[in-house]
């Protein structure tokens, strides 16, 4: 008796047929022809959290977003930033074909490692980066009590 066995391609060798595969049905022509229109959904913008000896700094990438659309709460240790951003189109009748950039809302929630001084909190923007400066609390150290 003898067994027949069949080697089954791993699957890094079927890489280049899948890419190719992909490439034919979504790099057709049609695909960047058909006017689109614009989707509102929620999206993320990208940040940068650190520490300094005294502070804590949060920087949050927002272009195009005018500073009346952004709000900043802090609740305890948790700082939460909101926005929301429109792309206005140049023409009234214009349409796009492809359109990349990301709008709607959004909203990030930092949970800070410690207390911080709420009436010291800095907000800017500048060159579509919104910085974000908290100033640490300090915090006594506990005295001790003598007893009598």
């Amino acid at each position: 008796m003898k067994l027949i066995t069949t080697k089954l391609p791993a699957p890094m060798a079927l890489t280049p047929e899948i890419d190719r595969f992909i490439d034919r049905v979504l790099g057709t022509p049609f695909h960047f022809n058909m006017p689109v229109a614009p989707v509102e959904s929620a999206w993320i913008p990208v940040l940068d959290y650190s520490e300094t000896e005294k502070t804590y700094v949060c920087r949050l990438e927002v272009p195009g977003i005018p500073k009346e659309n952004l709000d900043l709460n802090l609740v305890g240790q948790v700082l939460t930033v909101s926005g929301h951003r429109e792309i206005k189109r140049e023409q009234e009748n214009e349409a796009f074909f492809v359109q990349e950039r990301q709008v709607g809302r959004f909203v990030r929630s930092i949970r800070l490692p410690g207390p911080v001084a709420e009436d010291k909190v800095e907000a800017t923007v500048n060159d579509g980066v919104m910085a974000i400066t908290l100033p640490k609390l300090e915090v006594t150290p506990k005295s001790r009590i003598t007893i009598k």
